[in-house]
Parts: structure tokens; C-alpha cells; sequence
């Protein structure tokens, strides 16, 4: 069954990510961006078929301003990930399922992208212990990524819940 996407689908998807690229792109704290959540939201209303090349074209967009790196595949390809996650989210119920939907984004974005950094960058050895290395430099920019994917996502999931209640619509934009 084909599920199409209606005009307010897309305006809603084109609004997340103008604004995840402004997001990117205006001055902001290391690792302080709503990519995360854009993709954690966007898998959670769109589904799979649509909701993971939310944060891919942020990042396309954004990296052509910003610059082209080695690891840019493992970024692109953590948040396309943390889509997914956002898909299995539907299947959950209850008022955790935003915070834990938040901490497994930060974690899964954490892994692939700092492991992407091992693996193509040459700042690490290739050995479990440049590896560790990799890591441990990498905490300091956790804290912001966790703190920004759980503020962003309780806004967007948040407002979302809030406009369907108001319009008496139901909390999912597939047909």
C-alpha cells in the first residue's frame, strides 16, 4: 500500500528542516543542534518510508555551507539510524517514551559517529586503544547532544501533541 504524503505532511517536513539547517548554521554550543531530534520525530510521525530523509537533507544542506568531512557518511548514516528508532517509537506508550526515545538518539548518534571518526580520521590508532581514545576525547560533547536532543524532542513532540489535541486529529501524519 503506497502511502502518500498530503500538503501538510510537507509542510510540516519542510519546516523541520529549514529549521534543523538555520539551527546548524546560525552560531550555536558544540553539539547543540535539533538534528537529532528532528530525525527522532520525524521517524516517530512520518514512519519509515519517509521519516529518516528528514535529518539526511539537513545535513546535505547544511554540510555544503559548513564543509564536506571523512566521517560524513557515519554522521548521515547515525541519524538516518535514530529515524528508525523514532519508527519503533509508535509501537510505544506512556510518558517515557520521548526521554527514552531521546537517550537511545544520543547514544546511537555518540557510537556511529565517533566510531566513523576512528575508523576515517587520523587522529586515533587503529587499535582498541586508539578506539578507547576516540571515546573518551569524545564526552565532553555527549553532555550537549543529550541535553539538546531532549529538549528538542519534548518541543517537537511536545507542540505535536498539543496542535492534535487542540485540532481533535489523530497523533500520526501517515495516512
Amino acid at each position: 500500500m503506497e502511502v502518500r504524503v498530503g500538503r501538510r505532511q510537507l509542510l510540516v517536513g519542510v519546516a523541520l528542516v529549514a529549521f534543523g539547517v538555520v539551527m546548524r548554521l546560525v552560531p550555536h554550543p558544540a553539539n547543540f543542534a535539533p538534528v537529532g531530534a528532528i530525525a527522532l520525530f520525524g521517524g516517530a510521525i512520518f514512519g519509515k518510508r519517509y521519516g529518516w530523509w528528514l535529518p539526511v537533507v539537513v545535513m546535505m544542506i547544511s554540510d555544503l555551507y559548513l564543509g564536506f568531512y571523512s566521517s560524513m557518511p557515519f554522521t548521515w548514516a547515525a541519524y538516518a539510524l535514530i529515524g528508525l528508532i523514532g519508527v519503533s517509537m509508535k509501537r510505544w506508550h506512556g510518558w517515557w517514551r520521548v526521554p527514552v526515545g531521546s537517550a537511545a538518539s544520543s547514544l546511537t548518534f555518540f557510537a556511529v559517529s565517533n566510531f566513523g571518526v576512528w575508523i576515517n580520521g587520523g587522529l586515533y590508532a587503529h587499535t582498541w586503544s586508539g578506539l578507547v581514545q576516540c571515546f573518551t576525547l569524545a564526552l565532553p560533547f555527549f553532555r550537549p547532544t543529550v541535553v539538546s536532543d531532549l529538549v528538542f524532542s519534548g518541543i517537537f513532540f511536545g507542540v505535536y501533541a498539543l496542535a492534535a489535541r487542540l485540532a481533535a486529529v489523530p497523533l500520526s501524519l501517515e495516512q
